[in-house]
């Protein structure tokens, strides 16, 4: 038990020494003004005026350029949280998305004596008994695992993927500072409140439980591979296994040509726009038909194999889309597309979870606006990049709460969406994915859907009026017994409480610092002894205390500003 305690304690001070170095460097890098609103300094006791003037070495960065050069500086955690959070639509500035996928995920490479020793402790069967062979240099090293390519035994050449050592706990460590950050910010300031930092967070460390724990990544695979179990212009590579771990991914190696490097490529035009097509059928397939789609298929995560296949790699990140979020956001799009600004209303208030009810007239009119400024005459003049960011922002305008997982797939729309067109600008996408759209509106109507719309309606009216009346009576039993209570709340008062205390707690010292100058002037006047040079030595000592009260007093006012 005792030694138990002294882990936890260990890990206690561990944990503040890193909350310590995460505040000092975003207050080196210009965010003084937050942290102080939360009391930060004060009470990690952080040297303030020298990191003030560190902050003076980065002062010509912009706002976006201190943030990611935060992010790279506290290392591997805020490296992924950053690129989390620029593949997000919407929950960043788009300045600020733009910034933070710059950071670069590449780190020094684990010495590969320290790569044998975890695939000895992760393997089944010694190691010469599973490979025949191991490149000692890797094909990537990231900040959560690296890459090295391999061969079998039975002859497959394969890549083996594995987790640094106590990564884990470091970002679990990270996190849950994080999480106290956000949940102290959206306790203490008002104007966060509604940006909900915490459910940020709370969605990050989701993400990246899922991308530390390789047999995720193994069952995405395999998940995606039988949505297409006979699809012939894609490849995906085969896991094994037996061989995969938490921390250990064994997987085929495949050949081809990153997409980012076939775009720079000359290639004949007809080839390069069949591979857009390709690209673009595959991706609206997994958004439209299945609901389970890549959520990071960028350039360097396809790869264009011989007879134009596409292969995608890295399913770390994946979204799902329950079948009625895929209806309602071909709604949405059918509607913005139609320019029926009501319909197009109504499909957004569906798919969205709305903080505070919004005015409807003035959506509709931010609505209609922004399907004449976003859908020009031409279809093939729309760009979605564009499109997303501002149909995010005019969410955001109204509290309109997206899905995360549908934030995620207008992220990968998009990163679609520049592949296909740096493969063939006068690709027709609204072309292309109106089959798919049509497809998704009709599906409700089919006859079996309505029959089962039906009947589960019917069995919930049913079960509703059952529950009801043994509901209410417990509700009033409750109520009689005292058991339960109605609490009214007031929301944005906090602020308001903390200046209210504040100035209580001043207006009662200086009363008190008041009444300890006359008690002292008493004494004073007494002559009371022992006397020193004729002056009462309690009654110095009492003004000595009280003058550096008052001084501290002071200085604390002038320190927050408030003369």
């Amino acid at each position: 038990m005792f030694a138990q305690r002294l882990r936890q304690l260990g890990q206690t001070i561990q944990n503040l020494q890193r909350f310590r170095e995460i505040v000092g460097v975003f207050l080196k890098y210009g965010y003084e003004d937050l942290a102080h609103r939360l009391h930060l300094p004060r009470l990690l006791g952080l040297p303030t005026r020298r990191l003030r003037a560190e902050a003076e070495s980065v002062r010509d960065l912009s706002n976006p350029e201190k943030l990611r050069a935060a992010f790279e500086e506290l290392g591997p955690t805020f490296v992924k949280v950053g690129q989390l959070l620029s593949s997000r639509t919407g929950t960043l500035p788009e300045e600020y998305a733009v910034e933070l996928a710059k950071l670069q995920d590449a780190v020094a490479p684990l010495p590969f004596a320290e790569v044998e020793a975890i695939l000895a402790a992760e393997l089944p069967l010694p190691i010469s008994e599973v490979f025949s062979e191991i490149s000692p240099e890797p094909l990537g090293s990231a900040s959560i695992g690296q890459v090295h390519r391999a061969r079998l035994r039975t002859g497959q050449d394969v890549v083996v993927k594995v987790q640094r050592p106590g990564i884990a706990k470091t970002v679990r460590t990270d996190l849950d500072i994080l999480r106290q950050l956000a949940s102290t910010m959206e306790s203490q300031l008002e104007s966060w409140r509604h940006h909900r930092p915490t459910a940020v967070v709370d969605e990050l460390r989701r993400s990246l439980t899922k991308e530390l724990d390789y047999t995720v990544e193994a069952s995405h695979l395999e998940r995606f591979a039988a949505q297409f179990p006979e699809e012939p212009t894609l490849h995906l590579p085969r896991v094994w296994r037996e061989y995969t771990t938490p921390r250990l991914l064994v997987m085929e190696f495949v050949g081809g040509t990153k997409a980012a490097q076939f775009v720079r490529e000359e290639r004949d035009p007809r080839q390069r726009a069949e591979v857009g097509r390709r690209v673009g059928d595959l991706v609206l397939k997994q958004i439209f038909v299945h609901g389970f789609f890549h959520a990071d298929p960028h350039p360097g995560n396809i790869q264009i194999l011989e007879g134009g296949r596409i292969c995608f790699l890295d399913f770390g990140m994946m979204g799902f889309l329950t079948q009625r979020e895929r209806e309602v956001f071909a709604d949405l799009v059918w509607g913005l597309a139609s320019r029926d600004e009501v319909g197009a209303t109504h499909a957004l208030l569906r798919l969205s979870a709305d903080e505070s009810e919004p005015v409807l007239d003035t959506l509709e009119g931010d609505v209609a606006s922004f399907m004449h400024r976003q859908f020009p005459a031409s279809v093939k003049e729309i760009r979605f990049d564009g499109l997303i960011r501002e149909l995010v922002e005019l969410c955001n305008r109204h509290r309109l709460r997206l899905p995360s997982d549908l934030l995620l797939m207008l992220k990968s729309f998009g990163q679609m969406e520049s592949l296909v067109k740096a493969l063939n600008p006068e690709h027709d996408l609204i072309g292309q994915a109106t089959p798919f759209l049509k497809q998704a509106r009709l599906a409700r109507l089919k006859p079996r859907r309505l029959a089962d719309g039906l009947l589960n309606f019917g069995q919930d009216l049913a079960d509703f009026a059952r529950t009801l009346p043994g509901d209410l009576r417990g509700l009033m039993a409750r109520f009689k017994a005292g058991e339960a209570r109605i609490i009214m709340r007031h929301d944005g008062l906090d602020p308001l409480r903390h200046s209210l205390d504040q100035v209580t707690n001043r207006v009662a010292f200086a009363i008190v610092l008041a009444a300890l100058i006359v008690g002292t002037a008493l004494i004073v006047h007494s002559r009371m002894p022992p006397l020193w040079h004729g002056v009462p030595v309690i009654g110095l000592i009492g003004f000595l205390i009280t003058g550096v009260l008052g001084l501290w007093l002071l200085w604390s006012i002038i320190r927050h500003g408030r003369m």
